[in-house]
């Protein structure tokens, strides 16, 4: 249900339009006014025109980067407007320097869309440009929760009776070691986010058989529900791409879903 109070004009600059198109979707459903441009040259034009109350900021796109932006918006055109970056870009170095290129908060890709609406609420409230609905602990909550899910207490969803529950997978090229958050390709450490990690090791766990999308959200990101299914396949892609010669082991059987086969394509 929307709320009227959060009627903030949000400006969404990504050269992904699968992400535009997520965040454009939920941050509407959450009663935000959304637009999306796919580069920092789009964005210059629209902010020249346009009043927005936030905008959430890509770092690495062609042309003018993410940071370069913030750093125009900043001192070239004085702008205060709150800058959320969204990026896959998640070392402490990366975070340090979306703080000094005026960022407000930093949010790792993969991200979690609740997150994402809570951290624009909580930015937006700090810079007064709408108020904190009563009883909306939803940022502090997240921050309170290790995990990274949200924090009301949902059930784990039923393992199929089929899943091995084990912790360490050979399938040649690649290995898989969960206990130790590890995975390697040749021998070579490979590093994958937690959402990548936690797809990998639920098709691993089921070697052969076929998750549907529907299927890898509701294992993957449980309780999220605004999540696209697009966004197994933009996981999916990045994972594979990641896991170079191994990626063929992730196989996409059109119309039934993902599974990993240890002979490859």
């Amino acid at each position: 249900m929307e709320d009227t109070a959060l009627k903030a004009n949000i400006l969404v600059v990504d050269d992904e339009e699968d992400i535009c198109e997520i965040l454009q979707y939920n941050l509407e459903k959450a009663g935000f006014k959304v637009k999306t441009v796919l580069s920092s040259e789009e964005a210059l034009s629209v902010i020249s025109s346009e009043k927005f109350d936030l905008l959430l900021l890509d770092i690495m796109m062609g042309g003018i980067s993410g940071l370069k932006l913030a750093q125009l918006l900043r001192e070239d055109y004085k702008s205060s407007v709150p800058i959320i970056f969204v990026t896959a870009l998640d070392t402490e170095d990366d975070i340090l320097k979306g703080f000094s290129s005026g960022g407000d908060d930093y949010i790792s890709k993969p991200f979690s869309v609740n997150e994402v609406v809570a951290r624009v609420k909580a930015v937006l409230s700090r810079s007064g440009r709408i108020q904190k609905p009563s009883g909306d602990n939803s940022a502090s909550a997240w921050k309170n929760n290790s995990k990274g899910v949200a924090a009301k207490s949902v059930p784990d969803t039923p393992q199929p009776a089929d899943e091995v529950q084990q912790d360490y997978f050979d399938f040649g090229i690649l290995t898989i070691d969960a206990k130790e958050s590890s995975v390697k390709v040749s021998g070579e450490p490979v590093l994958l986010t937690r959402k990548e990690m936690e797809i990998l090791l639920l098709l691993a766990r089921s070697t052969g058989k076929l998750f549907s999308r529907e299927e890898i959200l509701k294992n993957v990101w449980k309780d999220d529900g605004f999540v696209l299914q697009r966004t197994v396949d933009v996981h999916i892609a990045r994972l594979r791409k990641k896991l170079g010669p191994a990626g063929d082991l992730v196989q996409n059987r059109s119309g039934f879903g993902y599974c990993i086969h240890p002979q490859g394509k």
